[in-house]
């Protein structure tokens, strides 16, 4: 390879690092061209699955400070570069690693942490962003469901108390103004008598606030 193609190599390589929230590394010895033509299918939208030159990429992920590759890069080696849903792309490299034994993941980075095999197989295993965001939708519309309800309640009860009061009101409203009426008329032919009178005095009094005991 020419010198200017493979600093145009390693640039490419370079800026992939830098773009992709994540990269796994794998050893893909044995498998054909169908076989890596599938696994590219299967990655599409997340992940960018690339045949690299050790050399190079070496050179490449130093330009771009990666350093979860060092020591790693032998052998025929490709490069999933994740630029999707890294649990989607890790979910991907598991199942077909499980279905095609000779496909070997070797380790990973993730925003610049260095992964191991087994944490991409933990990273598979977890729920996809899309499965989460609409876990929290619901989570968050059932929250808004609840505090609807919470708010609206109180009200409608309040409303249903007024209305029961009023009703109240207005069905003995008549018979009450009616009773007071008739508490508040004198008796016509009934004489004051003298025993009387001091009792409406202590009566006046303790209005007045004569006696407080």
């Amino acid at each position: 390879m020419a010198k200017a193609d493979k600093a145009a190599a390693i640039a490419e390589l370079s800026d992939k690092f830098r773009n992709s929230g994540a990269a796994v590394l794998t050893e893909y010895r044995g498998l054909s061209v169908k076989q890596i033509t599938d696994l590219r299918n299967s990655l599409r939208g997340n992940a960018t699955f690339a045949v690299v030159k050790n050399t190079l990429t070496e050179l490449a992920a130093k330009e771009a400070g990666v350093t979860a590759f060092d020591g790693q890069l032998v052998g025929p080696s490709a490069i999933a570069f994740v630029d999707g849903d890294p649990v989607e792309a890790a979910k991907g490299l598991r199942d077909f690693a499980k279905a095609n034994p000779l496909l070997v993941i070797k380790g990973g980075v993730l925003d610049g942490k260095a992964l191991s095999p087994e944490e991409i197989t933990k990273l598979a295993d977890l729920e996809s962003r899309e499965v989460l965001l609409a876990k929290l939708a619901g989570a968050l519309q059932a929250s808004l469901s609840q505090a609807v309800y919470l708010f609206a309640a109180p009200l409608s009860q309040t409303a249903r108390v007024v209305d029961a009061l009023r009703a109240k009101v207005e069905a003995e409203g008549p018979v009450a103004a009616a009773g007071a009426e008739a508490a508040e008329a004198p008796a016509a032919d009934a004489p004051e008598t003298p025993a009387e009178a001091p009792a409406a005095e202590a009566t006046a009094d303790v209005a007045e606030g004569g006696d407080e005991s």
